[in-house]
């Protein structure tokens, strides 16, 4: 065996042109693959996280929309052909939600929920002077909305936490005060579908980074909105829940149908297209790495094979000599392990190299000023694996097809 090891050592080593050019493609084909997975974790990290800023894992609301509608009751008036149809009105005894003490009770003992906030959400109009535009108001409590959706984190003018100080105090998002072209400081007035009016002052700005929300959102407290929509103290419209784990919201949820006769909705149910665009950027990162890592591959099996045809002689005399089919595998599946493990080494170290100078790659997305860059252990494992099993096959075909060699053959020429 020691001898074998030092043969294809001096295979190796002969050709050091060729050795460089194996080494090279094994470790830029991984270190590819590590950083196109890090970046496209990032990315998706990035857009969950926006996305999450105003969506809650899970929601718990007044779903009017799957009550039955009233039926159709013919009724034929005795003595004539005429039919006369009534139709019941489907009366809306309730929208929202009536008490929610007993549910937000409830849920407070489920382990896999991480936060819960009551909302009063309702389009308003907000004027300014002979401005007025719609807008989407979200009556919060402060303490458990920072908790679910980390709000004052995006707030970049203003204290999301003076909503609790100033109770006519309201915070708009960016896009919005300019549409409106209002400042902090500033006094708007609001008018909701129920006719209620109440004038405001502007304490803060928010920017999440989606333009449709910032373009759209203002917040108030719970107590305002609800001093606005002329509703009691127990009234909400949503319960917007966080749990620990957002890919097990519909478990979560399931676990979660006896608490109340009100619609539990998990993200997933109405937001599939981001759950699908995740992972079909998962699949589209990996598919391009795996390519490169094949081409890669490749390419060692080229120079395998090469080596191969130019040592055929030297494979001639060794079988000659008493060596075994398998001591020829050995040899040269040697060389392309080596390549593999030298490569792959390699190819870790520049994959993180490019990833964390990717990482400050000045990019502005929701509160992160760079590029977003994850590193996973599990990309460096995945990477290194698949890079020694690419490169032992494309060493162990020209190793099986040396061992095959009929010496005889060779040495009469």
């Amino acid at each position: 065996m020691k001898t074998n090891y030092r043969i294809a050592w001096v295979h190796l080593t002969s050709r050091f042109r060729q050795l460089a050019v194996a080494t090279l493609s094994v470790t830029f084909g991984i270190s590819m693959f590590i950083f196109m997975n890090s970046f496209i974790s990032g990315v998706n990290e990035a857009q969950t996280v926006i996305t999450f800023t105003s969506l809650a894992h899970i929601r718990i609301y007044n779903d009017l929309s799957a009550r039955e509608p009233a039926k159709l009751i013919p009724d034929t008036v005795a003595g004539n052909a005429l039919s006369v149809v009534n139709n019941a009105r489907n009366i809306r005894y309730t929208e929202g939600i009536k008490d929610a003490g007993p549910i937000l009770k409830a849920l407070k003992k489920q382990k896999a929920i991480t936060g819960i906030s009551p909302q009063i959400n309702t389009n308003v109009f907000i004027q300014n002077g002979v401005t007025q535009i719609s807008a989407a108001l979200s009556g919060v409590d402060v303490q458990k909305e920072n908790k679910v959706f980390h709000t004052a984190d995006y707030v970049v003018e203003g204290d999301f936490f003076d909503l609790q100080k100033h109770p006519n105090g309201i915070i708009l998002g960016k896009g919005l005060a300019q549409i409106l072209g209002v400042k902090v400081g500033d006094n708007i007035s609001l008018t909701s579908a129920s006719g209620g009016s109440k004038n405001f002052t502007i304490i803060g700005l928010l920017e999440t980074g989606a333009t449709g929300v910032d373009r759209s959102k203002a917040i108030v407290s719970l107590l305002a909105a609800r001093q606005l929509n002329s509703k009691n103290k127990s009234y909400v419209t949503d319960i917007q829940i966080a749990v620990s784990d957002y890919n097990k919201a519909q478990k979560v949820a399931a676990s979660m149908a006896g608490i109340t006769s009100y619609k539990i909705e998990p993200w997933q149910l109405g937001n599939s297209q981001l759950d699908s665009a995740n992972k079909l950027r998962y699949i589209m990162s990996f598919v391009i790495s795996v390519t490169i890592l094949i081409v890669a591959g490749f390419g060692i099996y080229n120079i395998m094979n090469m080596t191969v045809n130019e040592k055929i002689k030297e494979i001639a005399i060794l079988k000659a000599m008493g060596y075994s089919g398998r001591d020829i595998v050995i040899i040269f599946l040697t060389q392309s392990i080596v390549i593999g493990l030298v490569g792959g080494i390699l190819g870790l170290v520049l994959g993180y190299i490019i990833s964390v100078c990717t990482g400050y790659i000045p990019f502005r997305i929701a509160t992160s000023t760079t590029l977003p860059i994850n590193f996973n252990t599990s990309d460096y494992v995945l990477g290194f694996v698949f890079g020694i099993v690419i490169t032992f096959l494309a060493g162990y075909f020209p190793a099986s097809k040396a061992s095959k060699v009929d010496p005889v053959t060779i040495i009469r020429g």
